[in-house]
């Protein structure tokens, strides 16, 4: 190597990538109003990558996602769209081919791609429907749930009818807080009836493979705000990851993220994207990020330095936590690691 050789380039989360998938709350949105460098920094990952979004929220039908996309500053067709009522529907004409009468708890998301499928939706049990389709709306009643373990009374294996969630998201991100998702009212059907959903959307694989399939991705990168859904699922489908702190998961959920579900890059906002990344080493057992440095020693999480920036030491903390094989709750972990400066909703 010659005297005067440099160190190569650090690489950025974009470098490769012919295919960003996004998601939408608490990435790029929370409630109506775009989140803080979400739109600037997608429009100058979209000049070097194409760009489609994912979405587990069953409420809305991709048109009026894209929509609402473009009047934030995006520009968006209803094709880059790809939905959990989208995946639902490859799962359900697996089980009942159309034409069919299907029971819906859910929104204009659901019936629309319901009736594009050539299915006849219902909201009743005593139109005799040949499945259940559930997915999180806003205005989904007790009744409509009632409706549901009416028509799901029989188990499966004994003659029952299909029953799928579009997702099962415990919560979502308003602008006001934390609300109950789709999780919720699944389980309230489960607990009223005794069975199990079949999941269409995040964390399962079937809505990665649709949005691989209909943007043609090679080399993909998604960027989610939960361990639990985006990154899980994205670590299924074996495409890279980004979890951005702008939404549900924080810094100790990522300490304390297992091994399937710990993403490619962690992100304090979606700026980051174009940033160059630090990679994480290690020197005897200390884990480096730039100048922050941490270290697990039998049960202690040691903070050798802070560095400069706090998702520097997050990085740090995580590497070193996750290389030592050890659940963090039966670790000493320094409340420091746990600072929390990200923008959330």
């Amino acid at each position: 190597m010659g005297l005067f050789s440099k160190k190569p380039a650090l690489r950025t989360p974009l470098d490769g990538v012919d295919t960003v998938l996004a998601d939408l709350d608490g990435v790029v949105y929370a409630g109506p109003g775009a989140l803080p460098y979400a739109v600037e920094s997608l429009n100058r990952a979209a000049e070097s990558a194409r760009l489609g979004y994912i979405t587990n929220n069953a409420s809305r039908t991709d048109a009026s996602v894209a929509e609402h996309l473009t009047s934030l500053g995006l520009t968006v067709a209803a094709s880059d769209v790809v939905t959990s009522p989208q995946a639902a529907m490859r799962l359900l004409s697996e089980m009942v081919p159309a034409p069919a009468t299907i029971l819906v708890v859910g929104g204009d998301g659901l019936i629309d791609e319901l009736q594009k499928a050539g299915y006849t939706p219902t909201r009743s049990a005593e139109d005799s429907p040949a499945a259940v389709v559930q997915g999180f709306a806003p205005e989904v009643a007790w009744t409509d749930l009632a409706e549901a373990a009416f028509a799901l009374k029989l188990p499966e294996e004994e003659g029952g009818i299909p029953w799928i969630a579009t997702n099962t998201d415990w919560t979502i991100p308003r602008e006001r807080g934390v609300a109950p998702g789709n999780g919720t009212l699944v389980s309230a059907v489960h607990t009223a009836i005794g069975r199990l959903a079949t999941v269409a959307g995040k964390p399962e694989v079937p809505i990665f493979e649709e949005a691989k399939a209909r943007f043609d991705a090679k080399n993909t990168l998604f960027i989610g705000d939960r361990l639990d859904t985006d990154i899980l699922g994205a670590v299924r489908a074996g495409i890279g990851s980004a979890l951005v702190l702008t939404g549900i998961d924080r810094p100790k959920h990522v300490l304390a993220a297992p091994e399937g579900s710990r993403p490619t890059y962690i992100l304090s906002d979606l700026r980051e994207l174009h940033q160059p990344y630090p990679a994480a080493t290690q020197k005897d057992d200390v884990h480096w990020v730039n100048q922050a440095a941490v270290r697990v020693v039998g049960g202690d999480v040691e903070i050798i330095a802070e560095g400069d920036a706090q998702i520097d030491l997050l990085r740090a903390g995580a590497s070193a936590i996750w290389a030592s094989g050890t659940p963090v709750f039966v670790l000493n972990v320094p409340e420091r690691l746990y600072d929390d400066p990200f923008h959330r909703p």
